[in-house]
């Protein structure tokens, strides 16, 4: 191949001769001077090569520089911040100085270059915590000897003083602006702005309060609104920040139906009643968090997700969107467990989505531990349209209640309705109870109708920190056994959490506040003295969520001969101070409890005489729920007992 190029070329020379950077020409020098390119890249560094017959030598020395009297490789530089911990803590973090401190061969002249940005830097870290007129001072020493690195870079900060907000301006935009019914939406986001005026300003302070006001607007009747203008003029010379906000709401939106994706093996019109969406009301975040939440906790699907669909063209009718994943049609858990009350427990479930004939679902339950073993069924219809539905349902136990064994059985049926504070039932119980044991009350049965109802007004129903609840239950009916004579029940019990605190109403606030939990509890069986009254329709207390230092239902009526039975009457009283435990400035998971319990039962109201307990405990926000654990002392027994308790419910 070389001869025939050479021979080309001779025979062009023969021909005429041609100007070395003829246009003829410019494409091959072009393509030549190209490869010359891409071939010199392939060359050594000329500062890592050096002088000739030097290079290995150089190299060699400026890899020992960067090694310390360990062995261990050394940084190009370290950083020194000083001053107050906030500022010192947060600039020694995010400086973007720190970045360059492994670079290779970084010289005196470029860690200067280097420093000179870095005071930029440290100015603009320091305004988002709201210094605004900071004094800083950089130095750069030498350091050989050092093991960490050759050269220190010491940055001394005086942030001067804070800037605080001095006025705050929000203005609407949108429905919500001209709309009469905003009114109160309108004045809630302004009086409940987070960064008032006084306060002190900083870029995570402002970009929080922005949001969270944001999230309060999209929160009910706005979905689609959004920050429209957002402005903080700084005055550094007076330390003030000038804040305007506008809010654009866009349209109101109200609930239109619901659109059921992902239904196969249950009727979406099931799911649809279930949900309950208010349908044609005003829109609001909780409403539709509820919805999902009685999907959620059906049994019927494994997830749910419920989204208002903003893209439709009529915002007074926008559809709701429930994405399902149905759960198995049937479904056995096994579950294992321990109380301080009963002591270790194992238990079967099993669950029937879709029960023969009647269609409802089906949850029984075998459950052992120590003092108790139960065998029960609750079967649940669909709601109707209304929200009511019916519940039947049927149990078998044999537990220790006071100084007897008992063997029981209850069956109930009737109808019920769950709200999102409210729960409400009525239906119609057998009960019986055999007693046994020396001197053992006679057995005994008899039927009752019955009405409940239970009120939650917690701030959350998982772990309340304010709030209160109550449940009451009110029967009527006829003993079975002996002498059919009527009796009348009645039982209740309130919960109530108190925050202790200053006027300080921010969140932040209210989760460092102390709080008072009171609790009562009473209840009363209205009979003639011989009428034989079931003794799981009667009362006992103590335990872990009663009256601590004492065992489970150890507190009930004492015979003469010392044994304990099922009493008439009830009541409990309960004081518990709760303290979050703040470390190093910080809100932890973990608060202080002390406490005082008190509780009696009797056949007679004149005949109560309480029983008390008081102790110390701990409580434990757990990613599973609230752990509680109590070291209570029985006045009365005068022992000390360990109460564990996980979740909270009422």
């Amino acid at each position: 191949m070389p001869g025939v190029y050479g021979a080309a070329v001779r025979m062009n020379l023969m021909h005429r001769v041609v100007p070395f950077f003829s246009p003829a020409r410019m494409p091959a020098l072009f393509f030549v001077a190209l490869l010359f390119l891409q071939g010199c890249s392939l060359l050594p560094r000329a500062q890592e090569a050096g002088p000739a017959g030097a290079a290995p030598v150089a190299s060699a020395g400026a890899a020992d520089d960067r090694k310390g009297a360990d062995g261990k490789r050394r940084d190009a530089f370290t950083v020194d911040v000083r001053g107050p911990e906030t500022a010192r803590e947060y600039l020694a973090l995010h400086l973007e100085i720190q970045r360059y401190r492994q670079v290779d061969d970084l010289g005196a002249a470029e860690l200067s270059r280097l420093m000179v940005a870095a005071e930029a830097n440290a100015r603009e870290l320091l305004g988002t915590l709201g210094y605004f007129t900071p004094t800083l001072t950089l130095e750069l020493n030498e350091t050989p000897t050092a093991d960490k690195a050759p050269r220190e870079v010491v940055i001394t900060v005086e942030p001067g003083e804070l800037t605080r907000v001095s006025t705050v301006q929000i203005g609407f935009a949108g429905a919500i602006a001209t709309d009469p019914a905003a009114e109160a939406q309108r004045d809630a986001i302004r009086v409940d702005w987070p960064l008032r005026a006084g306060e002190t300003f900083t870029q995570s302070a402002w970009d929080g309060a922005k949001s969270a006001t944001l999230r309060k607007l999209a929160a009910r009747r706005y979905p689609t609104g959004r920050i429209a203008e957002s402005r903080a003029e700084v005055d550094a010379d007076r330390q003030e920040a000038r804040l305007t906000l506008g809010y654009d709401s866009g349209p109101a939106y109200k609930f239109g139906p619901l659109l059921v994706r992902g239904s196969e093996r249950y009727d979406p019109d099931a799911a649809r009643r279930i949900a309950n969406v208010p349908t044609g009301t005003d829109y609001d975040q909780q409403k539709l968090l509820d919805a999902q939440q009685r999907l959620a906790s059906s049994g019927y699907y494994d997830s749910v997700f419920l989204t208002l669909d903003t893209d439709g063209t009529d915002p007074l009718a926008a559809p709701v969107v429930a994405q399902l994943r149905e759960a198995p049609l049937q479904k056995v858990v096994l579950g294992a467990g321990f109380t301080t009350d009963n002591g270790p427990r194992l238990s079967i479930d099993h669950a029937h989505n879709r029960m023969p004939l009647l269609g409802w679902r089906a949850v029984s339950r075998l459950s052992v531990d120590r003092d108790v073993r139960s065998l029960g069924t609750e079967w649940n219809a669909i709601p109707g349209d209304r929200g009511w539905r019916w519940f039947a349902g049927g149990e078998l136990k044999s537990e220790t209640s006071g100084s007897y064994e008992v063997n029981s059985g209850r069956v109930r049926a009737g109808i019920g309705k769950s709200s999102d504070h409210i729960d409400r039932r009525y239906f119609a119980q057998y009960d019986y109870a055999q007693n046994r044991g020396v001197d053992a009350p006679p057995s005994a049965s008899a039927f009752s109708l019955n009405w409940g109802w239970t009120g939650r007004y917690f701030d959350d129903n998982g772990a309340p920190t304010r709030g209160q609840a109550l449940a009451v239950e009110l029967g009527a009916g006829y003993t079975l056994t002996g002498e059919r004579l009527p009796f009348v029940r009645a039982y209740g019990r309130w919960l109530g959490i108190v925050p202790l605190g200053g006027r300080d109403d921010s969140a932040s606030a209210r989760a460092r506040n102390s709080r008072l939990q009171l609790r009562a509890e009473g209840g009363l069986v209205s009979a003639r003295e011989t009428a034989q009254i079931p003794s799981t329709l009667m009362f006992f207390t103590g335990g872990d969520t009663t009256v601590r230092g004492y065992s489970y239902r150890q507190i009930g009526t004492e015979r003469e001969d010392g044994q304990i039975v099922a009493g008439r009457y009830l009541g409990v009283l309960s004081a518990e101070w709760q303290r979050p435990f703040i470390y190093d400035g910080k809100l932890t998971e973990w608060e202080s409890t002390v406490f005082v319990d008190a509780g009696a039962v009797a056949d007679k109201p004149g005949e109560l005489k309480p029983k008390v307990g008081v102790g110390v405990g701990a409580r434990w926000r757990s990613p599973v729920g609230p752990v509680q654990a109590d070291v209570a002392y029985g006045v009365d027994t005068r022992k000390l007992r360990l109460h564990l308790r996980l979740g909270f419910t009422f």
